[in-house]
């Protein structure tokens, strides 16, 4: 006996995701963050912060909670943002290193985005294994992840490296100072 549905009218609930559709709906839809930003209860008084994001209208909240199964990375944000004046923002977010490590890179190291987006998630990598390895701890390391910044998604200078911004902050404490000089 055959299935009570009509032959290709299968419920797409009950079908398993294709990976390969995450990577295509990450290649329109995700970001993959990189930010350099003034913490003063960090040690250089910087923090890297970090984060892979897809985000939809909440009419797609469906597909968010396809791409969170497969990534077995359940966290979903409403932004309070509405779209279209009608319906909220949804956000699906990573920002734990190890989930970005373990579950996000090698997905997309087994999985190659097909678009410039590539470019970014190998520099978002680089990134990741460099603070692993605690580069972003010391002024230099720091300063190769800012620039690294400046070269993903929008490619804005990045306010670390801004020369300007020394000036614009509190006098700098003994390990700040080395930062600028």
């Amino acid at each position: 006996m055959g299935s009570e549905n009509p032959r290709g009218a299968d419920n797409q609930q009950e079908r398993p995701v294709s990976e390969e559709w995450v990577v295509g709906f990450v290649d329109g839809e995700g970001c993959f963050s990189i930010s350099v930003v003034r913490n003063a209860t960090c040690r250089l008084g910087w923090q890297v912060q970090h984060e892979f994001s897809v985000t939809q209208a909440e009419l797609s909240l469906p597909a968010l909670r396809l791409v969170a199964g497969v990534f077995r990375v359940r966290t979903l944000i409403r932004n309070s943002r509405q779209y279209n004046h009608k319906s909220s923002l949804w956000r699906f977010s990573v920002k734990r290193r190890a989930d970005l490590l373990g579950v996000v890179v090698p997905f997309f190291e087994e999985r190659p985005l097909k678009t410039a987006k590539h470019n970014d998630f190998l520099k978002f990598r680089q990134v990741l294994h460099k603070m692993e390895a605690g580069d972003h701890l010391e002024v230099e390391g720091l300063r190769s992840i800012a620039s690294i910044t400046e070269m993903m998604n929008r490619r804005q200078r990045s306010r670390f490296l801004e020369s300007s911004e020394a000036i614009r902050q509190p006098a700098p404490t003994d390990m700040e100072s080395k930062i600028w000089s």
